[in-house]
């Protein structure tokens, strides 16, 4: 019951915020505590989570359709409990700060953001694939009224852009999945077989990259991150984007091993290109959310490269490394937030001296700074070594560009830091403007302190997302082991590799049946 109520409560609050007659105040006051009653379910699911077992918790399943094979199936593995509390966390500091900024049409707004919970965590949860393609739409729904409506100047443009893209990605997904379901007669991901249908793969593999955004359908980010409002865009980077991560593992690599090995080169190729082009697009963009955003562009090519890594390391340094960009990404984009609101502006020509009387801004722009260099010792950089160690077995040439990313990323953090905090003050910034406020500090901080409590112990999540042993491998699936979903004409040989002593695995075609 509880992975439901994790998912049904924000969408019930959202059902009653819009039809009662609530003030501004009352809706936002009461959509804030449903997200941190999320956030204390989460916890009370953290605790109760048996992180030694690789199996499904917290699972329940109810026909839903009954003679397509179609349930009601949810549950969480240890990799999804973990971005679940990712969802959770930034939804509440996103729903916290729209409140403390007075959004318009309060009662439209918050409950949008609650249903958005609530559609994110079903993806997360979800067990049967038209469930998840369900969650995966409604999803999109609050998203688009959130940018289209709230959004800045342009915000109809960037809105129509985002709706293409999607809706194209959405086509394929609501293909490939028709066909494969029906071809299993079953709908349930915990009993469908593995496939080696090239085009099947491809229709999920497409929708995924168009929705993390990956390097080439990556047309909708800029326009979108930087059109919505701050808030929006936050959980647009930190949190929508990971659900490309959940459906990567959860569904392309768990039941398309064969299309992923033949394809692995190709997708490592073009997440290499991401992160390159993203970090050099973020160095060169003239605002705060440009920079954020590509940045963006370049960490989910990074987080790509270790999941088609295909190994323990890849597996591990992609989930840690997903949680790490969340956390990242919507303190950025919050914080980006204040400072447009002290300004009016973004533009880095007309941003400078903001660290001159402000030390709890400069603080917590140079602490998310510092985190996004990937300095030794910091969570960040765990994930990243994590993510380049696995890629490295499959290539010295990703673990070098991947690299050479990382000081790329370098440059972009400390001219973002410059340009707001130091230099001569630009003709935007006011000596009246105030530093953070304490409310803005409440939403803010327990982000960064989520970020700094991972640097001391990133183990919590790199060694504790796949259960049993923390290996990812077997069948080339990161959920759980499916011995008995394994397609009959691969066959499986696991080799040693490197000092390290962990698996990979080879798949080789033999005779088909």
């Amino acid at each position: 019951m509880l992975t439901t109520v994790l998912v049904w409560l924000p969408i019930a609050a959202a059902l009653a915020i819009w039809l009662l007659p609530l003030s501004r105040y009352a809706a936002g006051s009461f959509a804030l505590l449903v997200s941190l009653v999320e956030v204390g379910l989460w916890i009370d699911a953290l605790l109760r989570f048996d992180f030694g077992s690789p199996k499904l918790q917290f699972a329940q399943q109810t026909d839903w359709i009954s003679s397509l094979g179609v349930s009601y199936s949810v549950g969480l593995y240890a990799f999804s409990l973990w971005l679940a509390g990712l969802s959770v966390i930034v939804m509440a500091a996103a729903v916290a700060y729209a409140f403390w900024a007075g959004r318009e049409r309060a009662r439209a707004y918050f409950g949008l953001m609650l249903f958005l919970t609530g559609a994110v965590i079903g993806v997360f949860s979800s067990q049967d694939l038209l469930l998840f393609y369900a969650f995966f739409e409604m999803m999109l729904i609050p998203l688009y009224v959130l940018v289209g409506v709230w959004g800045g100047p342009g915000r109809r443009a960037a809105t129509i852009k985002l709706v293409i893209y999607t809706m194209v990605g959405s086509l394929l997904m609501l293909a490939a999945l028709i066909v494969y379901g029906l071809d299993e007669g079953t709908f349930d991901l915990n009993k469908m077989h593995a496939s080696n249908n090239t085009w099947i793969f491809l229709g999920f593999a497409v929708a995924f990259a168009i929705k993390a955004p990956l390097f080439p359908l990556h047309g909708w980010l800029p326009d979108a991150y930087r059109k919505a409002p701050p808030e929006v865009a936050a959980v647009l980077s930190g949190v929508v984007s990971k659900t490309a991560v959940y459906g990567f593992l959860r569904i392309v690599i768990a039941k398309f091993p064969e299309p992923v090995h033949d394809f692995r080169v190709p997708i490592l190729v073009l997440a290499t290109i991401g992160l390159l082009y993203g970090s050099l697009l973020a160095f060169r963009a003239p605002d705060v959310r440009g920079v954020i955003a590509y940045s963006s562009l370049a960490q989910m090519g990074l987080i790509t490269l270790g999941l088609f890594a295909a190994n323990d390391l890849g597996f591990d340094g992609a989930i840690l490394q997903s949680v790490n960009h969340g956390l990242v990404s919507a303190a950025l984009f919050l914080l980006a937030a204040m400072v447009e609101r002290r300004t009016s502006t973004g533009d880095f020509d007309r941003l400078g001296g903001m660290a001159r009387g402000r030390p709890l801004l400069a603080t917590l722009l140079i602490a998310g700074g510092v985190l996004t260099l990937a300095v030794p010792f910091s969570t960040n950089f765990a994930g990243e070594f994590l993510v380049l160690a696995g890629v490295f077995q499959q290539g010295w040439a990703y673990g070098a560009l991947g690299a050479l990313a990382m000081v790329l990323a370098a440059m972009y953090a400390l001219r973002l830091i410059s340009a707001v905090l130091h230099r001569e003050p630009g003709s935007a910034v006011s000596d009246a403007a105030l530093d953070l406020r304490p409310a803005e500090l409440g939403i803010v901080v327990p982000l960064v302190g989520c970020l700094i409590a991972l640097s001391f112990w990133p183990a919590a999540i790199s060694g504790h997302a796949f259960g049993g042993n923390g290996k990812a491998t077997g069948a080339l699936t990161a959920p759980a082991p499916y011995p008995s979903s394994l397609p009959m004409n691969c066959v499986i040989e696991k080799t040693r590799f490197g000092t390290m002593g962990q698996c990979q695995v080879v798949f080789k075609k033999a005779a088909s049946k």
